[in-house]
């Protein structure tokens, strides 16, 4: 196992992958607490969402100042995944959401798994998207709205349970959903900003529950913060596939080893 004196360097990885992606937070860093450091679910999960809430906060004022984050989007994914998160915080303090960590583990993987596989064919999903949007604008305006807050309402129990998906299953729902306005930097920020309000309710719910490791998080967030700083003020100037399949060849190795634990 990893020593904890090592958070620090994670937390600066992970950083620099969220802000340069939106993508990641999560998937990476719950399978490195996890087997890395030796922590158990229910501490990986709490502290990973109070980690990615302070983490995205530092991205989420770079891509606010660009204007690059599309606010109606983000309104109506929140419509549907704060609800979801209450509930899930409920189920969880009457002690219903951390009583089997196999199963959790399971979703952990197969969660990791979409991340990595979004991130190698999101680009082709939107391509198939728009072509539908041109084809059928009315209907497909039509339903954008409520779509949203249903994919938004899975998105908030997901990430509440396992601190997974934020990012990339956010990715997918606004690729397939809003295929002509979102371009690779709106993307990312709109996905960030929706994350924050999630990952801040379930992270203090689970803090208020005493799940969450203060040191470890602070250890973290030493690293992370100024990380995730300079690779938002990168985004506009670098091309991020190298980022994006190598982080994509982690994620597949990283669900491999938590789908057959």
């Amino acid at each position: 196992m990893i020593g904890i004196e090592w958070a620090p360097l994670a937390g600066a990885a992970v950083g620099a992958v969220v802000g340069l992606t939106g993508v990641g937070g999560g998937a990476l860093m719950a399978p490195i607490l996890l087997f890395g450091f030796g922590f158990d679910l229910a501490t990986v999960v709490a502290t990973d969402l109070l980690f990615a809430t302070v983490t995205k906060l530092a991205a989420s004022a770079v891509h606010s100042k660009n204007k690059l984050v599309d606010w109606q989007i983000s309104k109506r994914m929140w419509l549907g995944s704060i609800p979801a998160t209450l509930f899930v915080l409920f189920l969880a303090a009457n002690g219903s959401v951390f009583n089997d960590n196999a199963w959790l583990i399971k979703l952990l993987g197969c969660l990791i798994l979409i991340s990595a596989l979004s991130l190698l064919f999101g680009g082709r999903l939107q391509r198939l998207q728009q072509q539908h949007r041109i084809e059928a604008p009315e209907s497909f305006k039509r339903m954008q709205g409520p779509v949203t807050t249903l994919a938004g309402a899975l998105l908030g129990a997901l990430v509440s349970i396992t601190s997974i998906g934020a990012g990339a299953l956010g990715a997918v729902i606004l690729r397939s959903l809003y295929p002509l306005r979102m371009t690779a930097q709106k993307l990312v920020a709109t996905d960030t900003i929706h994350a924050i309000p999630v990952s801040l309710l379930a992270g203090v719910g689970y803090l208020t529950l005493g799940l969450v490791d203060p040191e470890l998080l602070g250890l973290l967030l030493i690293g992370s913060i100024p990380a995730a700083v300079a690779s938002s003020f990168l985004l506009k100037h670098l091309p991020s596939d190298v980022v994006k399949y190598t982080l994509a060849l982690a994620l597949l190795a990283a669900s491999t080893k938590m789908i057959l634990a």
